[in-house]
């Protein structure tokens, strides 16, 4: 199955924005996290989702910041994975 980074976005995007019941054509690459309100565990909530369906490990010590930092991520580990 080949996923794209296209599907992964968006399911990455849906996923951040149920958090917060944020629309998502809201959630741009760009934006911090912080500016919708996101506290601490809200980011886990998401890690810990994202790690439960793209069946990858967002170490501690990875930078996210904004949305795009957890679709790159995301789009990088899950993609390598599946063509290895």
């Amino acid at each position: 199955m080949l996923i794209t980074d296209t599907a992964i976005e968006k399911e990455v995007i849906r996923i951040i924005s149920k958090t917060k019941e944020i629309t998502p054509d809201r959630l741009w690459a760009d934006r911090l996290l912080k500016d919708f309100g996101f506290d601490t565990v809200d980011v886990v909530d998401i890690i810990l989702e994202l790690e439960k369906i793209f069946k990858i490990t967002i170490p501690d010590e990875v930078p996210i910041d904004t949305v795009g930092d957890f679709v790159e991520f995301v789009a990088t580990h899950t993609i390598k994975k599946t063509t290895s």
